[in-house]
């Protein structure tokens, strides 16, 4: 091991090479300054693993990879940190209603103990740094409901109505436990239904937002921000409808891109401003197979405007779209804000096709962040609503206060942990068999995820300033590699 020495200023701004290509920053992307007096240390890289056989479920081993620059014949994976992409706001989980429930259910040790886990980064904390929650009910809150319910035939425009209360009970509580460990914590807020009075069927399923409520619902959105803020709680940014080509779920709404693009620029965007809101604009917020939705509303000026971003969730299509919306539209961001775990899958095809779909490929596709679905259910897959479903499984277990770990709190971890807000993405080279994406953090860490797809154990090398050093992963497995 080569020993530790302090290095001047210039040569460490040389290795670590903070100065970004034009040909890999996107529009808007600023690297890190150089961090000062670093210690340069290449004697040693620190291993996170995972296996698909649970043999290893995200463990720790110190030291585990050297960097010795013996000449091998294995594949090279050469981390260029000079070479920056998009920068990264945060890995985490939906955070809702169910799962709040359960959490605050807890007793107040075992919920302390859970909740630092998931969100602290100290120990064998996972460090969620994002999390997105439900406007109103989404399909996994025990019941349907919105923040200005009528009785039928009512409407109430000026929105006096207008409270939540619902959320007051346990999301709300939660969050605040959540915040005196990561006041920083990024929170994205996505509506599945508007109050049943303001649609075209006056039902929590389905239907359309009428064009005679678009002010009064854009007005809605204000009125919840605000009432966050109030609680001390900042939604960061929001979606106009999650899944907006899904009328099937219960709460749901129909909202083609037309439509989206009508409210945000004639409504929902003036609203924002004139309320003085920083609160960001994200659309889309559903599947990679209609990469022309997002690139319709950007397509209008009034209402590309008020954007910040496209959202999207991978149930179908490929998840290289969103490297076409951000072709098109490379000033605007990009984000991955949905999957679920399924309780049918197996962790070992869970872990494979997330690590690769989601944590290394929505980043190499210019993705500020990943959220996977549920953060918790109980052990029948509650709570849910009449209609939502059925199959959707927690991060977590819970069955009072005993904790189940299960897939994607692994899938999750393996980034959230250690690329953390405001890291960038880097370059990093492609080898067969060895999907891989690579960071470098705020304190110019370098991180590097790398699954293997082959039916068997593979070496190989990870090459960084001129030096290399060997690693192996077995069939199947995950590793975050950190130096």
């Amino acid at each position: 091991m080569k020993a530790l020495k302090i290095l001047p200023f210039s040569l460490v701004f040389l290795l670590f090479g903070f100065s970004c290509s034009k040909k890999g920053t996107p529009t808007g992307s600023t690297p890190p300054p150089p961090p000062k007096d670093t210690l340069v240390n290449y004697g040693n890289i620190d291993t996170w693993l995972t296996t698909g056989d649970k043999s290893a479920l995200f463990s720790e081993r110190k030291n585990d990879v050297q960097f010795n620059n013996i000449k091998n014949q294995f594949p090279v994976i050469e981390i260029d940190s000079t070479k920056t992409f998009q920068s990264i706001d945060g890995f985490g989980f939906c955070l809702t209603d169910g799962s709040a429930y359960l959490i605050n259910q807890m007793d107040a040790t075992d919920k302390a103990n859970l909740i630092n886990e998931l969100f602290s980064t100290d120990g064998n904390s996972i460090g969620i740094s994002y999390l997105r929650v439900s406007i109103g009910a989404s399909d996994l809150s025990q019941s349907v409901y919105t923040y200005d319910d009528m009785p039928d035939g009512q409407t109430d425009v000026p929105l006096a109505n207008f409270s939540i209360a619902e959320d007051q009970k346990d999301l709300i509580p939660v969050l605040k436990q959540i915040l005196q460990i990561n006041p920083n914590i990024k929170i994205l807020g996505s509506p599945w239904s508007p109050p049943s009075w303001m649609k075209t069927n006056n039902s929590s399923k389905g239907g359309s937002l009428q064009t005679q409520y678009y002010d009064a619902y854009a007005n809605y959105f204000v009125k919840y921000i605000q009432a966050m803020k109030a609680e001390g709680i900042t939604i960061d940014a929001i979606t106009p409808q999650n899944e907006p080509l899904n009328p099937d779920n219960n709460p749901s709404l129909y909202m083609p891109a037309n439509e989206e693009a009508n409210f945000i620029k004639n409504s929902l965007g003036p609203a924002f401003k004139n309320a003085g809101l920083a609160t960001k604009i994200i659309i889309y917020d559903h599947n990679c197979d209609v990469p022309q939705y997002p690139i319709t509303i950007l397509q209008d000026a009034a209402a590309n405007a008020f954007v910040d971003g496209s959202a999207f969730h991978l149930y179908a299509g490929d998840i290289s779209a969103l490297s076409q919306v951000h072709t098109a539209y490379p000033d605007k961001n990009i984000y991955f804000t949905e999957q679920y775990t399924a309780s049918t899958g197996t962790f070992s095809g869970d872990l494979s096709w997330h690590i690769q779909n989601l944590i290394i490929g929505a980043p190499q596709n210019w993705s500020r962040n990943v959220i996977e679905w549920n953060l918790a259910s109980d052990p029948n897959l509650g709570p849910h609503t009449n209609g939502g479903c059925t199959t959707c499984l927690g991060a977590v277990t819970i069955s009072g206060s005993t904790v189940t770990r299960n897939q994607s709190y692994y899938i999750i971890a393996h980034a959230s942990k250690f690329v953390r807000p405001g890291s960038f993405r880097i370059q990093s080279g492609t080898a067969a068999n060895l999907p891989n994406v690579a960071f470098l953090t705020p304190d110019g860490k370098k991180v590097l995820i790398v699954f293997n797809s082959l039916g068997q154990t593979q070496s190989f090398n990870i090459k960084f300033d001129n030096n290399t050093a060997l690693a192996s992963l077995n069939a199947g497995a995950v590793a975050t590699y950190i130096w």
